[in-house]
């Protein structure tokens, strides 16, 4: 997906006046910053709404309103992931809005380090430790987790970069229709916790142990040129956009928003940035909005990667 391009979720309706955003997740994942986010884009933002007033707000409105970013969470008055699903079940049907559930998550071990330094409680936490109230909190959120159009992992992200990843996907006046990230990364630091499809490149040959390419990465021609001699590359690009080539139209059809695809390595610096960038210009060349990230492409240079 190219910057400021999104798409306005499941309902049909591409009008920026009929777009709707559930911005929810865990606690502490930076759903504030989203909704200030929203807030700067031209969203009217509203936070903690409570579940009974959803409907009004969001079908009651005047017609030539601006999009709106509503905020739920644990916080918000009389919470229940079945009322949100319900009410989003309803919305939908009114036929009179687009809908997209945004949840925003990230890894327990940052979420308690923020908790710490910021010395916040967690909501549902009380005495106990932060990392109890984190179970609870996503054993209550799984369904909705489930239910979520798009989900942003924000372990890595700062605010600006939340903010940046926010634009690209949810600009106003953008076109609509399935948006694709693709994302290299390395096994070393876990799967990407947002995606879709995984595809592993850590068969293809590597080139950290060519020590005029250690200090490399997949975005430099020497390195592609490399791998690509692999005699087994070819033949695995090509079934990725084969094997796509039919999942996408799939997809659209069953009314995604948004897919994420991963292609992981052992560093994340070689292998899978030149996979990915070798499919997202692949994909690209058919006319579809792709945005690709190297995750971890700055991460790890110099270390032994067996």
């Amino acid at each position: 997906m190219t910057n400021g391009e999104t798409d306005a979720g499941k309902g049909g309706h591409g009008d920026a006046v009929n777009r709707i955003v559930l911005v929810t997740g865990v606690s502490g994942a930076g759903r504030s910053t989203a909704l200030k986010s929203f807030e700067d884009l031209g969203y009217e933002a509203v936070d903690n709404l409570p579940l009974t007033l959803l409907e009004s707000v969001v079908l009651g409105g005047p017609a030539d309103r601006p999009p709106l970013a509503v905020g739920v969470d644990i916080r918000t008055r009389d919470f229940g992931v079945e009322s949100v699903i319900s009410g989003l079940d309803r919305l939908l049907a009114s036929g009179k809005v687009s809908v997209t559930l945004l949840f925003l998550d990230c890894e327990d071990d940052v979420l308690v380090r923020r908790f710490t330094e910021t010395r916040r409680r967690h909501p549902l936490a009380a005495e106990r430790p932060v990392v109890d109230g984190l179970r609870l909190e996503r054993r209550m959120l799984a369904d909705l987790h489930k239910r979520s159009d798009l989900t942003i992992d924000t372990a890595q992200l700062s605010p600006g970069a939340l903010k940046d990843e926010i634009s690209r996907r949810f600009a106003i006046g953008r076109q609509s229709g399935l948006a694709l990230l693709i994302t290299s990364f390395s096994y070393r630091y876990g799967l990407p916790r947002e995606a879709d499809l995984v595809f592993d490149a850590r068969f293809l040959t590597n080139p950290h142990y060519d020590p005029a390419l250690r200090e490399m990465t997949g975005q430099d021609s020497p390195v592609g040129e490399f791998i690509a001699r692999d005699e087994d590359f070819s033949t695995f690009l090509d079934g990725l956009g084969a094997m796509l080539s039919v999942l996408l139209p799939r997809y659209e059809k069953e009314g995604k928003s948004y897919l994420t695809i991963a292609v992981g390595c052992t560093g994340g610096r070689h292998r899978s940035v030149y996979v990915a960038e070798r499919l997202g210009k692949m994909l690209g060349s058919d006319g579809r909005r792709i945005h690709l990230t190297h995750r971890d492409i700055q991460r790890g240079a110099g270390q032994d990667m067996r």
